[in-house]
């Protein structure tokens, strides 16, 4: 990180893919109502995911190899971004269609958020592909001449940031659930248990990767998607307990509302 002259801290070269994609997929509304407990028991909740999984695989051999086994979590990451590149639209529609007036209009505005997120996320994964896709790259230097003196840093520039901001971007678009507080605070709750029983119907479609008991495997299969969702309902009741925040006054624009 490094400090202007005005003293604001701008990051460094390294860090700017993810200071960008942080910018772009993390919710901004000013106004919006945050609980720092529910945040802290989300991320304490990804933390204790993580170790079981560390242990996991420490306890028990893996099926496959460790390289394949890195590809198929990549893999479930990417279909988790992809399974919010059709719910979060459709769901925002219904949410946004189904508010009364004058809350109908506000939500309208606030879709600006989102539709940043998704165009930001589009815009890497097609630079990634056109620069990847079949050596392209490669060919289009091969067609410049004396051009790919010029190209070839400006195209392998463009890979080194894309790579760590496109995944960033899909980590963060999933955890922040494509920035749909910006619409309103109920909706990463209602959104996420969608997100995570979705990723659930696809794993139980697939062998496990470890050989464990069947105990152990149900327990991690499970986990996952129970937990999420009793952390939705909890933070849906704190919204109504502390803030009077419910989906009813949202979409009839009482109490909590905007």
């Amino acid at each position: 990180m490094r400090t202007s002259s005005g003293g604001q801290v701008r990051p460094g070269c390294l860090a700017l893919p993810f200071a960008l994609a942080a910018r772009a997929f993390t919710p901004s509304r000013p106004g919006r109502v945050t609980e720092g407990t529910t945040e802290t028991i989300q991320v304490l909740r990804t933390a204790v995911g993580i170790a079981a999984t560390v242990w996991l695989l420490y306890a028990y051999p893996l099926r496959e190899s460790a390289a394949d086994f890195a590809k198929d979590q990549a893999a479930q990451v990417l279909v988790g971004a992809g399974v919010l590149l059709i719910v979060a639209p459709v769901a925002l529609g219904i949410f946004v269609a189904a508010a009364r007036p004058p809350a109908r209009s506000v939500y309208l505005r606030r879709l600006a958020g989102p539709a940043r997120g998704f165009l930001a996320l589009s815009v890497s994964v097609l630079v990634l592909w056109a620069l990847l896709q079949d050596s392209a790259g490669a060919r289009i230097a091969q067609q410049l001449g004396l051009w790919q003196i010029v190209f070839l840093p400006l195209a392998l520039g463009a890979v080194l940031f894309a790579v760590p901001y496109g995944l960033t971007a899909v980590v963060l678009c999933v955890h922040h659930v494509f920035r749909a507080a910006d619409v309103h605070e109920v909706l990463p709750a209602l959104l996420s248990p969608v997100l995570v029983w979705t990723l659930f119907a696809f794993q139980l479609a697939e062998p496990s990767p470890v050989n464990a008991p069947a105990t152990v495997r149900t327990l991690f299969l499970f986990g996952p998607p129970v937990s999420v969702s009793a952390l939705s309902l909890w933070e849906l009741r704190r919204l109504r307990r502390r803030f009077g925040i419910t989906v009813r006054t949202a979409l009839r624009g009482g109490p909590g509302s905007p």
